[in-house]
């Protein structure tokens, strides 16, 4: 007899499928950065060394597309923070200016720049880096930052244009009148974001940045308040010659006589006083209540806007691989004619490169005929209206449209990277017994239930 060592049996395929449809064999190269390094320096260097390979190394018959850059996403979420702050700046410095004129404003503007810069330098210290949940910490509280800096520099202008002090007087008797009510006020914000840091388990670690972040650039833009802000006014601002008497009169403001109508007629009368504290309780109640009756959704996290997701497929046991491949392509291509997506990677019998969600569900365990996974890249979120979760609703629908009348047994999952810690599902039940019987017995019991729910 006559042995030949031919080729082994194919244990999986891989393919990249374009918007038209078109398919081709794919081989993936996923990098990992070390940890420390910065993920956008190291997505740049890696584009930069695949092109210098074309031509010598990568044939021109082979094409290379870059599939995922997170470290481009990182770098869009500081643009966004830039973009953010740098809109908020000049919102407030565009308001104080008509209120109080542009040394006022300028005085205001500066207090957002220096108390992020001392935040961002804590973080450093902390080792935090720049992610979602540390920018959405400072996004929170950009607009919560310049209050103080508002209250100070307002009632420096206005004991300013009162007269009758020196300017040095006039500055130290506006920070002594609002100082106090200030820092109780920061303090009043501080122990509402604080508690956070308590919360355990796995949204713990994941969440302490945010009440950190927030507590940091409250405390820092209280110093900037009363440090910073009365030295810059003290410098920029001008006021009535030292001695003389201003023009400006509180009492005959505008602002003050509209206030004074609306609360005189409460001071006077108790009683009213008691209704109207009594109707804001009520409202604060029925604003509580609409949580509880489930009339307002609440979610712990917003929706992200990415430009990935995944369909995972499972097929019953003694599939062929062919049969799970032949599956995963037809979805592909009903995936391939939306839109919203730009290409899509199939993998069947192996496991795709691993997201963020896919790291905790042991994705790259998966393996074997009977399992297969679709990597979905949408068109960049800036050249697309609908949003990532809206376009996970239209991918569902069109492998629902695509699996009917299909007797093959899959269960397929449209899989989005989640905006919090991942989780192995939405819901999780576990059985113990004494036996597997008994287990199994419970089991289909509980997931009857969760199929009869509408929400699953």
């Amino acid at each position: 007899a006559e042995v030949l060592d031919g080729p082994s049996e194919v244990d999986l395929y891989s393919f990249f499928v374009e918007q038209s449809g078109q398919q081709e064999p794919l081989v993936t190269l996923a990098v990992a950065k070390r940890p420390g390094a910065d993920a956008g320096t190291l997505g740049d260097a890696l584009e930069e060394a695949v092109e210098s390979l074309r031509g010598r190394v990568i044939p021109s018959d082979v094409s290379v597309t870059v599939t995922r850059n997170y470290g481009q996403t990182a770098q869009d979420k500081v643009h966004t923070l830039q973009e953010h702050l740098a809109m908020g700046i000049l919102a407030v410095g565009l308001v104080v200016w008509i209120a109080m004129g542009w040394r006022s404003a300028l005085v205001v503007m500066m207090a957002v720049p220096v108390t992020f810069a001392l935040t961002l330098f804590v973080y450093q210290i902390f080792g935090y880096t720049l992610n979602r949940v540390t920018l959405f910490a400072l996004i929170f509280v950009t607009g919560i930052v310049i209050d103080d800096s508002i209250i100070v520099a307002e009632n420096m202008e206005r004991h300013l244009r009162m007269g009758g002090k020196s300017k040095l007087e006039a500055a130290i008797a506006a920070v002594n009148e609002v100082g106090n009510p200030t820092i109780l006020a920061t303090l009043t914000v501080i122990a509402a974001v604080l508690p956070m840091l308590f919360v355990s388990g796995l949204m713990g670690p994941y969440m302490s940045p945010m009440p950190i972040g927030a507590t940091l650039a409250m405390l820092f833009s209280l110093a900037v308040a009363l440090i910073v802000t009365p030295w810059l006014a003290f410098a920029l601002l001008k006021g009535a010659d030292h001695g003389s008497e201003g023009s400006f009169v509180l009492e005959s403001s505008r602002l003050y006589r509209g206030y004074e109508r609306l609360m005189q007629p409460l001071m006077d009368r108790p009683r009213r006083l008691v209704g109207a504290l009594g109707g804001i309780g009520i409202l604060l109640v029925l604003a509580a209540g609409l949580f509880m009756v489930r009339v307002v959704s609440v979610k712990m996290l917003p929706f992200d806007d990415k430009n990935e997701l995944q369909v995972v497929i499972d097929m019953p046991e003694g599939t062929s691989l062919e049969a799970t491949t032949g599956l995963a392509l037809d979805l592909s291509e009903a995936v391939a004619a939306i839109p919203e997506v730009e290409n899509l990677q199939v993998f069947a019998g192996t496991a795709a490169p691993f997201n963020f969600n896919g790291l905790v569900r042991h994705d790259y365990l998966r393996r074997g005929p009977t399992t297969a996974q679709i990597q979905v890249n949408l068109v960049d979120k800036g050249d697309r209206s609908a949003q990532s979760h809206d376009v996970a609703g239209v991918v569902r629908a069109a492998v629902v449209e695509a699996l009917h009348g299909s007797d093959k047994g899959a269960r397929v999952k449209v899989v989005e990277v989640p905006p919090g810690p991942p989780v192995l599902a939405t819901l999780l039940a576990e059985v113990y017994g004494p036996d597997a019987e008994s287990q199994e017995a419970v089991a289909r019991s509980v997931m009857a239930l969760f199929e009869e729910h509408p929400s699953v």
